[in-house]
């Protein structure tokens, strides 16, 4: 059974950092682009982040983009976000994803996480 577990979400004040990971089981995923969503309450499944097969090469989404550092271990089988200065408007769900190629476009990931609250106090 396949399964991606995300962890180190929780509650933090405005302009701390977590560190999130999404551990993969049931098969590798070294070979496929790992990717990071959020969704808020009342509104979509947002893009966050996303990291290629080798790691060599990341994309973000404006809103986060010189706060937030996606990476991954593919010894590990885990991907990871630092989030950093995190504000108020990041609270939301996050979310792992794996797919065949780097994508900013939740349809074409395969496979997801159950998801990790990301609460961050005024």
């Amino acid at each position: 059974q396949v399964q991606l577990v995300e962890s180190g979400g929780g509650l933090v004040q405005t302009g701390g950092s977590l560190r999130l990971s999404c551990a993969a089981s049931g098969r590798t995923f070294s070979t496929y682009a790992r990717g990071w969503f959020r969704q808020a309450p009342g509104k979509e499944r947002e893009f966050v982040a996303t990291i290629s097969w080798s790691g060599g090469f990341t994309h973000y989404a404006d809103s986060v983009k010189g706060r937030f550092t996606i990476s991954r271990d593919n010894a590990k089988n885990t991907v990871y976000l630092q989030m950093n200065s995190l504000k108020p408007e990041d609270t939301a769900v996050y979310y792992c994803a794996a797919a065949g190629r780097m994508s900013d476009y939740a349809p074409a990931y395969d496979y997801w996480g159950q998801g990790t609250q990301v609460t961050v106090s005024s």
